[in-house]
C-alpha cells in the first residue's frame, strides 16, 4: 500500500512554445482514473498563465480498491516559468489524505535543480531503499509539470523528449518517443479530434525501494504510453489519455471534460 501510494502519483499523473505576448491561459482539464476497469479515482488539473508565468493546481478524490489503493484526496501545485519553450518549476507541493493520516511534500526548484525539499512524515530509509544523492537533484523538474507540454503543432516533436523528474520522494527520468497519429472519436470523453500517441521509458534513479514491485515492473514494461491533445489554440498540449500497465491491471487516465 505505502510502496503505491508513492508510485501512484507518478504514474498519474503520469500531464508549449507561448511568446511573452501571449494571451493568458486559464484552463481545467478533468479526468477519471482507473485500475483494472474499476474507477478509483476523479481528478481536476487547472492551468493558468500569464505568458511568463504558469500554476498548476490538481485535487483528486480517490474512490479506493480494496488493499491495493487507499480512499481519500491527493492534492498538487506546481509554479514556474512559462517564458521558455518548456515549463521550469520554481515549487511543487504535493499532499495526501487516506485513513486518518497526511503526507506531504515540498519541493523547491532553482533553474532545473532541486534547492530544498521536505517530507512529513519522513520516509525511513529502509535497507533496500536506494539513497538520493546529492548529485541526483541536478537536472529535475517536478512531475506535474513534467507532463503538461508546449509545442508548435500536434506532430511528432511532442514526443521528442527527456525530463528528470524528482517527486520529494524518488528521482526518476522519463523519454518519450513518437509512435503514430490517431483520431480521438469517443462521444464518452472530454475531446474528440486528432491526438499524438507517445510511448514512455520509465527509469528509477533514486529513492525507490528495490523490494517494490511496482517500480521494478515499471522500470522493465514497455506499456507506458499517452496520448496527447491540443488545449484549444494556446498552445499547450495535455494528456488525453495515460495508459499504464501494472501487475494489477491496467492504470488508465482518460480527459473526461476540457474548459479554456
Amino acid at each position: 500500500m505505502t510502496q503505491f501510494r508513492f508510485a501512484l502519483p507518478a504514474a498519474l499523473a503520469l500531464s508549449l512554445s507561448l511568446p511573452a505576448a501571449a494571451a493568458p491561459v486559464e484552463a481545467r482539464a478533468s479526468y477519471v482514473l482507473t485500475l483494472g476497469g474499476i474507477n478509483i479515482a476523479a481528478m481536476n488539473v487547472d492551468l493558468t498563465d500569464n505568458g511568463q508565468d504558469y500554476t498548476l493546481e490538481l485535487a483528486a478524490n480517490v474512490a479506493g480498491l480494496g488493499a491495493v489503493v487507499a480512499s481519500g484526496t491527493a492534492t498538487a501545485s506546481a509554479r514556474g516559468s512559462s517564458a521558455g519553450k518548456d515549463l521550469v518549476a520554481r515549487a511543487f507541493a504535493l499532499q495526501t489524505r487516506a485513513n486518518g493520516e497526511t503526507f506531504d511534500v515540498e519541493v523547491s526548484f532553482a533553474g532545473r535543480n532541486v534547492s530544498t525539499f521536505k517530507v512529513e512524515p519522513p520516509i525511513l530509509d529502509n535497507y533496500d531503499r536506494v539513497p538520493i544523492e546529492r548529485s541526483h537533484l541536478g537536472g529535475a523538474g517536478d512531475f506535474l509539470s513534467a507532463f503538461v507540454l508546449k509545442g508548435a503543432a500536434l506532430d511528432r516533436s511532442l514526443c521528442q523528449r527527456q525530463a528528470g523528474i524528482f517527486t520529494g520522494v524518488e528521482r526518476f527520468n522519463i523519454t518519450m518517443a513518437y509512435a503514430r497519429e490517431e483520431q480521438a472519436n469517443s462521444p464518452r470523453t472530454g475531446y474528440q479530434g486528432p491526438v499524438v500517441l507517445c510511448t514512455l521509458d520509465y527509469q528509477p534513479v533514486s529513492g525507490h525501494f528495490t523490494s517494490s514491485e511496482i517500480t521494478n515492473y515499471l522500470a522493465d514494461s514497455g506499456r507506458i504510453v499517452i496520448w496527447y491533445a491540443p488545449l484549444g489554440e494556446t498552445g499547450y498540449f495535455i494528456p488525453y489519455r495515460v495508459l499504464v500497465g501494472t501487475n494489477m491491471g491496467d492504470l488508465s487516465m482518460v480527459l473526461t471534460g476540457m474548459k479554456y
